[in-house]
């Protein structure tokens, strides 16, 4: 079973930037498509974006431009670069893996079912 350990959030200032990692053991993410998530309070979970097993990436409107999604096949790593943070973007941030090895990049997050605990995003202005 995977399991999906991510780092890197904290508290940034509007303008500032963080790098999210999401390290995965119990099964390589090399053949898995993975996305980024977040969740603010009273709010559904929502795509932010994606990278596929091939290095396809697909990003949310709302982080096009700002955020940069990468993988190092070796660490067994994705990474979720996050510049010009803005007070909108605070929330909790996940990982997770498709299901399916080699299966396309998919936005809804019901399709996926190993998250990881999700580190804080907080944007102060």
């Amino acid at each position: 079973q995977v399991q999906l350990v991510e780092s890197g959030g904290g508290l940034v200032q509007a303008g500032g930037s963080l790098r999210l990692s999401c390290a995965a053991s119990g099964r390589t993410f090399r053949s898995y498509a993975v996305g980024w998530f977040r969740q603010a309070p009273g709010r559904e979970r929502e795509f932010v974006a994606a990278i596929s097993w091939s290095g396809n990436t697909e990003y949310a409107d709302s982080v096009k431009g700002r955020f940069t999604i990468s993988r190092d096949k070796n660490k067994n790593t994705v990474y979720l670069q996050m510049n010009s943070l803005k007070p909108e973007d605070p929330a909790v941030y996940y990982c997770a893996p498709v299901p399916s090895p080699f299966a396309r990049v998919q936005v809804s997050p019901e399709v996926y079912a190993y998250w990881g605990q999700g580190p804080q995003v907080t944007v102060s202005s």
